[in-house]
């Protein structure tokens, strides 16, 4: 594993602290396993998808939750927390039901629309919505005052001659 050392960057930077502790983060991160396996789609310019494979689960042992630029999916079973049941016995059991968390970090402004459960597969439809006061906007050129004290003169002159 990589460390990076940001301190040069500290000294001549403003506001980039939350950029450099992304960095960070995905480094700490890479050692979490890929259960359960999930997609992230680009639907449109501001659009953009989840999609969570939770086979086993319902829609009731999911949880998500939204806080600050953090995207948090976990699950837990119910029967995981009572334990075995002596209902059945497993010969083999392929489909993983164990507890889960995912963590997605989100971009400013992004927001969760809403989110679906169909068929094992949790779909969280998010949405970037950039402020008005973000958007970029043009700004109108305006004429120099040399330029302006010839106009007022020729109109002088005009009403002069009229």
């Amino acid at each position: 594993m990589r460390t990076y050392d940001f301190a040069p960057l500290w000294r001549s930077s403003v506001g980039f602290d939350r950029l450099f502790d992304l960095i960070n983060d995905t480094q700490r991160l890479e050692g979490q396993d890929n259960y359960p396996p999930y997609d992230i789609v680009r639907t449109g310019e501001n659009a953009y998808r989840i999609s969570v494979a939770l086979a086993g689960f319902s829609p009731d042992e999911i949880s998500i939750t939204a806080q600050q630029n953090r995207l948090t999916v976990a699950g837990n079973k119910a029967e995981h927390q009572a334990g075995p049941t002596s209902e059945h016995e497993y010969l083999h059991q392929g489909i993983a039901a164990r507890p889960f968390e995912l963590q997605f970090n989100l971009e400013d402004h992004v927001e969760v629309e809403r989110a679906s459960f169909e068929n094992g597969l949790l779909q969280i439809e998010l949405a970037r919505k950039i402020p008005e006061a973000m958007k970029p906007r043009r700004i109108e050129i305006g004429a120099a005052a040399s330029t302006r004290k010839m106009e007022k003169l020729k109109t002088v002159d005009q009403v002069q001659a009229a």
